[in-house]
């Protein structure tokens, strides 16, 4: 990551601004981080849910492409902000809605980063067990003690973990479809066709859902790249590793389900691992299995801590975290998270379908606020110190962007179909779940419209901290060493 030898191992700030003293970092980690995040088990599970739930084999990989390349262009527009604002994304938020009224969506996010963790969680523990000879339940344990570690340490040890990841799942994944393709006829698979809305639509549905998840954080991973950093270079960066890593991923689940007779859901590990046959070789892939899932559970973690400092921030006006409360913080967000994972460890598959797919109906409108906001009202010129302050520019609640937001979530009620709930068109349109598609498009197209007449003042350019001659943390959101 090219960092400089003064920069800590241990993070140093948390929520606020990166003076551009202290960025350093290249594009190729971008890359390697989203691919590495992308290049594990969880991922492929989502893959072989196309095929689990009825789809066919080449239906669900094209539904699968589509789903990654809508749903990963949202995510890379959303890194692009990173290296130009040098904040964690949801602090960005605060334009849109408000010093106060950020804390609706992002409170939505933590509850996500939560169950993305737990479920990662349980796959990692079923990992583990087999590798250590131990039970699922204790594999939980070890897992979340490692999640703890990683994420105190924070963003430089994250990212080396992503190379790393990377390296051992391009390994893994090369040498698991060359077992895979020994063992299968590929062709004879790719040849059932049978085109049905509702599978192809799930399909599309359940890659772009996985893509937009990462949205609320992939600025905080982007936010130390040096501000002159090109804003297309960022997004291709991120996005090529991300979609890439997930569609890799995805295809192995959809050969395995394909291939599975069955025997798929509820051992998703060890039928994975069981491709490969037994021995020395299953256990450096229970090994990689696990260590894939550290990078994207170690994000997931770490967005929550930084979406908790987000909220109390904001209405506490400042706030200073030390090391010690930073792992108050990380202790109680992963310990929440292996509970749920402890407690649904045995009803895993079917809820995290629900889970993710629901997760849609909360983020596509915030998504497309946030990105409507930022490239076409306001065109980048943000004015950060105020980001902190109730009584600045940004006031403490936007109703605008909150009852945009509340609009696109209860535009999608009638169209959305999971195990939590069913909208009354679904059976209409031949229960496909279109809810993802209009969330996206109706807040943006609302947002655009209300926001070109009645948007507040915008600066004339970006404002930061030091350009008021303040100091790197006098935008209210300092953290010590």
């Amino acid at each position: 990551m090219a960092a400089n030898d003064t920069t800590p191992l241990i993070e140093r700030r948390s929520i606020d601004y990166i003076p551009e003293a202290e960025r350093h970092g290249r594009l190729l980690s971008q890359f390697t981080l989203w691919m590495g995040a992308n290049l594990q088990i969880t991922a492929i599970v989502t893959g072989a849910l196309a095929v689990v739930l009825g789809g066919d084999v080449f239906w669900s990989l094209i539904g699968l492409l589509v789903g990654q390349l809508i749903g990963g262009g949202v995510m890379a527009l959303h890194a692009a902000q990173g290296p130009k604002l040098g904040l964690p994304q949801m602090i960005s938020s605060r334009v849109q809605f408000g010093v106060y009224g950020a804390a609706i969506p992002i409170v939505l996010v933590c509850l996500m980063y939560l169950g993305f963790t737990a479920t990662g969680t349980v796959l990692s523990g079923q990992a583990l067990g087999q590798l250590f000879g131990v039970s699922d339940s204790v594999g939980i344990l070890i897992f979340a003690s490692v999640i703890v570690l990683v994420t105190v340490l924070g963003y430089r040890v994250i990212h080396f973990i992503g190379r790393v990841a990377s390296v051992i799942g391009v390994i893994a994944f090369v040498y698991l479809f060359s077992r895979l393709m020994s063992q299968t006829d590929v062709g004879a698979l790719l040849q059932i066709r049978h085109f049905s809305w509702s599978s192809f639509l799930l399909a599309v549905s359940l890659a772009a859902s996985w893509q937009i998840a990462f949205g609320p954080y992939v600025a905080d991973y982007s936010r130390y790249l040096p501000s002159n950093t090109s804003s297309v270079k960022t997004f291709f960066a991120a996005g090529a590793g991300s979609v890439i890593g997930a569609q890799v991923a995805m295809v192995l689940g959809v050969f395995a389900a394909a291939m599975s007779n069955g025997q798929f859901a509820g051992h998703e590990v060890a039928y994975i691992v069981g491709l490969s046959g037994t021995g020395a070789t299953a256990a450096l892939l229970y090994f990689s299995v696990a260590f894939g899932k550290v990078t994207i559970s170690t994000l997931n973690s770490y967005g929550s801590f930084m979406c908790i400092a987000t909220i109390i921030s904001g209405f506490r006006g400042r706030l200073e975290v030390t090391r010690v409360q930073r792992l108050v913080f990380v202790l109680a967000i992963v310990g929440t998270a292996t509970l749920i994972a402890l407690l649904g460890q045995h009803s895993f598959l079917g809820a995290f379908k629900s889970f993710i797919l629901f997760l849609l109906a909360f983020f596509t409108p915030w998504s497309a606020i946030n990105l409507v906001d930022y490239y076409c009202i306001t065109r980048e010129r943000y004015d950060v110190p105020a980001l902190a302050d109730p009584n600045g520019r940004y006031g403490r609640w936007n109703l605008l962007g909150i009852s945009v937001y509340v609009f696109g979530v209860l535009v999608q009620l009638p169209f959305i179909s999971t195990k939590f709930y069913t909208g009354p068109l679904v059976a209409a349109l031949g229960n496909v779940d279109i809810s993802w598609i209009i969330g996206l498009v109706l807040p943006a197209a609302l947002y655009y419209v209300c926001a070109k007449k009645w948007h507040g003042t915008v600066p004339d350019h970006l404002i930061l901290p030091t350009e008021q001659g303040a100091l790197p943390t006098t935008n209210g959101l300092a953290a010590q060493a």
